[in-house]
This record gives structure tokens, C-alpha cells and sequence, in this order.
């Protein structure tokens, strides 16, 4: 469900951690989707600043599919969805 709701979203998201979590200190982010299978390392910063800043989050399976729901050819770890 989720990876339609980016595909649907598609001119209004963000996509990788860096550019996910500064969207998100900017205030600009209304959902956080990351994927199970990416390096958690990464992700977890993402989930925390979501829980703290209480922002939606949503897991996904595959950062393949993620990133085919945001139209590029490779995997994406996180993806925000803007206001």
C-alpha cells in the first residue's frame, strides 16, 4: 500500500536519508517510509527523528521497490512524503 501511495506522491517526495532527514528538521515532511532490507544503521536515525518529531512512519519490504515507486532504477532506503 505504501509504495502506491509514493508512486501517487511522486512531485511531492524526498528521496534518501540525508536529504529525508533534513526535509524533516525543515518541517516539511507529513509520512517517513523506509524499507526493511536497507543497512539499519541508516534507517534508524530516520525512525528516530519520525518518533520525535511524531511524524507517520511506514516500513516497506524492499528498496527496490521503494525506489521503483519513486521512478529512479535503484533502491531507495528512505522516502518522505511533503506537505
Amino acid at each position: 500500500m505504501s509504495y502506491e501511495k509514493v508512486a501517487q506522491a511522486k512531485s511531492e517526495i524526498v528521496i534518501g536519508t540525508k536529504q529525508t532527514l533534513k526535509a524533516m528538521k525543515n518541517g516539511e515532511v507529513i509520512e517517513v517510509i523506509t524499507a526493511d532490507d536497507a543497512d539499519q544503521t541508516m534507517t534508524l536515525k530516520v525512525v528516530r527523528l519520525a518518533r520525535e518529531l511524531k511524524i507517520p512512519h511506514t516500513r516497506v519490504s524492499s528498496m527496490k521497490e521503494l525506489g521503483n515507486a519513486c521512478g529512479i532504477d535503484v533502491g531507495a532506503a528512505t522516502v518522505a512524503i511533503k506537505q
